[in-house]
């Protein structure tokens, strides 16, 4: 009897682990963006990020949110400044959210759609392209998200009368892990 009853709450038990909710925790990151100006190169990088992801019915929502602050060029002044110019007090988060197939995980490239929310102004990139390894709970993502100062409604800063350029590539590198 007591069989039965075990094997009766195994069958009732597999539904429900089979069509689960799966959460994903970004484990680490480094988001460098860089800025070309005629006189020198600049990269500003953070390791701040946070992100969250939930898949349900074979569909994942991802959140991940890097606070504007914690960008670092290597020279305090340059990095203030940019603080200024992305009003980056009034709005101190850049948050990025995309929905992506619960399969990508097991691919080698995904192409995301990204909306980005940085001063101010929300910016959707269509189909940038991801390189992704697997292996074991955890994902590793790569990719260059083609921002530009634009975008973002951003006056291009000028160092001797010459403004850098307007592109702002943010070079990602993130590790996901799975809960």
């Amino acid at each position: 009897m007591n069989k039965r009853i075990l094997a009766a709450l195994l069958l009732a038990t597999v539904p429900a682990f089979a069509g689960a909710d799966s959460q994903w925790v970004l484990q680490q990151s480094t988001l460098t963006y860089h800025v070309s100006h005629p006189l020198h190169q600049t990269e500003g990088v953070s390791h701040a990020a946070k992100g969250k992801g939930v898949c349900h019915a074979g569909q994942c929502d991802f959140l991940i949110a890097v606070p504007v602050k914690s960008f670092d060029s290597g020279d305090s002044n340059r990095d203030l400044h940019m603080l200024q110019v992305t009003r980056g007090a009034e709005f101190p988060l850049v948050t990025v959210r995309t929905r992506l197939p619960e399969s990508a995980a097991a691919s080698a490239t995904i192409n995301a759609d990204l909306e980005i929310q940085f001063a101010g102004q929300t910016e959707q990139y269509k189909q940038v392209p991801f390189k992704v390894d697997t292996q074991g709970g955890e994902t590793h993502i790569t990719g260059t998200i083609p921002a530009t100062l634009t975008d973002f409604k951003i006056d291009p800063p000028s160092l001797l009368t010459m403004p850098v350029k307007n592109d702002i590539p943010v070079r990602v590198d993130m590790t996901w892990h799975q809960q």
